[in-house]
């Protein structure tokens, strides 16, 4: 087994309109890189963060939480070393907490000799996840350790499914440079909705499935709907209808917020497309002063993967 690893951990979207806390995607090509090696004395130790400023305390960065995690499980008391380069904000619901996440876990299964399979890896990932969010949620740790889209069908016990990836589906992703804390964004959520309600919801999830299975543009863009959540956090997202509404008017087969946001999300069909709402996105923040970073790609069908 090699002493060390260096790992790619794509970003991800969770939610994906009406499917709150189940639904997830990976990105293609966009994510961070880390870099992780054995050592000697047992301890978990992160030595350096590129990019932005965060947290190397092993008990609270995500990706030695949930390597932490798999080392008990397993019996472990081998130490390891962690270099993490990020390249997406914090806190921009794209999944950044997740692909630590997952990054930690994927590279100390690989110099363990991979005693877990990817699908297995998920539920140490989300301890990571509950060490930010206060809730071990898997809509992002999923897509990013098995790509592409991927369905929580059950949290008790974990059941989650891999869904096909339409081929000309891309992505279209602004990220306002404003903070949203998820917690925070849970917190505005309401504890009871309509039943009325909840049906739209389920038909829209349900209809979503199957444009993804049938490669149906139409049905995607139909059932990429969120009746629930998307009316009470876009109040937390300038300019969040506005973009909406030309992004649609663009062409876009639907549009909605990524993960918590404040990340606003457009999925279309063909590049061409994409790369039109992408200009767009970027102008109308542009118009009005408001830092923004955009991204566009294919779903990204490959997760976390050596490099």
């Amino acid at each position: 087994m090699p002493d060390k690893i260096k790992i790619f951990s794509p970003s991800t979207v969770a939610n994906v309109g009406c499917g709150y806390d189940v639904l997830g995607f990976a990105l293609d090509g966009i994510g961070e890189e880390m870099t992780v090696s054995k050592r000697d004395d047992g301890q978990l130790v992160i030595e350096e963060i590129i990019g932005f400023d965060l947290p190397k305390d092993p008990a609270v960065n995500t990706a030695t939480v949930a390597a932490q995690a798999l080392l008990d499980a397993v019996g472990s008391k081998q130490g390891f070393s962690f270099i993490i380069k990020k390249t997406i904000n914090p806190g921009s619901g794209m999944g950044t907490s997740s692909s630590s996440s997952a990054g930690g876990v994927f590279a100390v299964n690989e110099l363990l000799g991979r005693p877990y399979t990817s699908a297995q890896l998920v539920e140490f990932a989300m301890e990571g996840e509950k060490a930010v969010s206060k809730k071990a949620h898997a809509d992002n740790v999923a897509p990013n350790l098995l790509g592409g889209f991927t369905l929580v069908r059950s949290y008790e016990p974990l059941d989650v499914l891999s869904l096909p990836v339409p081929e000309d589906l891309y992505v279209t992703i602004v990220h306002p440079q404003v903070e949203v804390k998820t917690t925070d964004a849970k917190k505005i959520l309401k504890k009871q909705v309509d039943l009325s309600m909840a049906v739209k919801q389920w038909g829209n999830v349900g209809g979503l499935v199957a444009g993804l299975y049938e490669s149906n543009y139409d049905l995607i863009g139909r059932s990429m709907v969120d009746v629930i959540v998307e009316p009470i956090r876009k109040i937390l997202i300038p300019l969040y209808d506005d973009v909406k509404a030309q992004a649609l008017a663009d062409g876009a087969l639907g549009c909605s917020i990524a993960g918590s946001g404040p990340s606003i999300f457009a999925f279309s069909k063909g590049e061409e497309t994409a790369l039109k709402i992408k200009s767009m996105m970027q102008e109308k923040y542009d118009e009005v002063g408001i830092l923004a970073y955009t991204y566009m790609s294919k779903i990204g069908e490959k997760g976390v993967r050596t490099i």
